[in-house]
């Protein structure tokens, strides 16, 4: 039998790629045989989670841009398209966040959140979507959250966009499912990265995570890579609009 989960002849592309999440997905989309294009606004660190993933035996592109830039986006795909990349697999990962309470909430940050990790995946996905559909199969991957079901003080643009992410999903497989495009999201948990080293640093709030979370512990970043795989590959051709919740069963306990 043929391995319904191998990636090889397929590209992905993977928004904010060059560490923490995107990059523990990147990897494990090339482990399993696809080449991946990584993206970010960082050119150093694109280049050495480049070189990292080339050095393991890896077919790696870079594309530094902006997501949140409508030109921008659409000079990238015409940029791959110059070069005679298909984007067969997209990961909409691009993320940010920005802790504060409503009541003092700048206009000007909830908007940069909900451009960042809402509308970059419309714009991204549009594009690759218009060339999936010429094509006739494509994957998109949105990267959503807990918060793409639950509520929390302080991160209210954070948990609009993740929720819209979760509708976004839906919209596309709506749209696309009949023209050969799977749209599904993955929603992590609590994880060990960057953007949450506040949080993991911050006893009373570590000891919360761990005691909410059945499995008693953070996520690991490459723990979100065999979902993303599953969702890329043959296996999942007739899963469409669904997000698959990887945080270590915190949404399904009280």
């Amino acid at each position: 039998m043929k391995n319904p989960f191998d990636l090889s002849g397929r590209t992905a592309l993977v928004t904010g790629s060059s560490r923490g999440l995107g990059f523990a997905i990147a990897k494990g989309l090339a482990e399993a045989g696809a080449a991946v294009v990584l993206n970010g606004v960082n050119t150093k660190r694109l280049a050495d989670a480049a070189e990292e993933l080339r050095n393991a035996g890896h077919r790696v592109e870079m594309l530094s841009f902006d997501v949140t830039d409508e030109k921008a986006v659409a000079a990238a795909f015409a940029e791959l398209d110059a070069r005679g990349i298909a984007v067969d697999i997209l990961v909409n990962n691009a993320g940010i966040q920005y802790r504060k309470p409503m009541l003092e909430l700048e206009t000007e940050n909830w908007q940069r959140v909900l451009d960042t990790n809402l509308t970059s995946a419309f714009l991204v996905g549009r594009e690759a979507a218009r060339r999936m559909v010429a094509r006739g199969h494509g994957k998109i991957i949105n990267i959503g959250s807990l918060m793409s079901d639950l509520g929390r003080a302080t991160v209210a643009p954070y948990t609009v966009a993740k929720g819209g992410i979760k509708m976004l999903t839906k919209a596309m497989a709506a749209e696309w499912a009949e023209l050969g495009i799977q749209a599904n999201a993955i929603g992590p948990g609590y994880m060990l990265t960057d953007m949450n080293e506040a949080l993991i640093n911050n006893p009373q709030f570590d000891g919360w995570v761990k005691s909410r979370t059945p499995a008693r512990r953070w996520g690991k970043p490459e723990e979100l890579a065999g979902t993303a795989v599953f969702l890329a590959s043959p296996a999942a051709d007739y899963i469409n609009g669904q997000i698959i919740y990887v945080d270590g069963g915190m949404s399904a306990v009280v």
